[in-house]
């Protein structure tokens, strides 16, 4: 019966390898918050495709499309002072808007996750 030799580097290595993969997980899929009030002013952002919100959307939430770049094309004539409850299908679109928003001077920014996790927190209606 062989042993293999103990190596130090492997030790060091093993941790932070499995440390960096838990982090990447959970950074695929942001907690939602369990419950947040919804100022009126608030503005609810969807930012799946047309097809998916046609699909069923947040009562009252507007529409820009992450991936065909309406969100940052419309980051300039939005107002960085609002508050802003961002939402897509899973929390990765939404995160990434997020960090646009974040880059451009937004302070006021909730990633919501997914639509059902959104109606869940804000207790809105799924328009269907």
């Amino acid at each position: 019966m062989s042993r293999k030799k103990f190596s130090p580097l492997r030790a060091a290595i093993l941790p932070a390898a499995a440390a960096a993969l838990a982090l990447g997980l959970a950074s695929c899929s942001p907690a939602a918050p369990a419950s947040i009030e919804v100022a009126p002013d608030a503005i609810l952002l969807d930012v799946r495709t047309a097809a998916e919100f046609a699909e069923g959307h947040l009562d009252g939430a507007e529409q820009l499309d992450f991936n065909g770049g309406e969100v940052a094309a419309a980051i300039p004539g939005l107002d960085p002072d609002a508050e802003y409850l961002v939402y897509c299908r899973s929390g990765n679109r939404s995160g990434q808007a997020i960090a646009l928003m974040e880059q451009a001077g937004f302070s006021k920014l909730t990633n919501l996750g997914s639509l059902e996790q959104a109606a869940a927190a804000t207790g809105i209606e799924i328009v269907r």
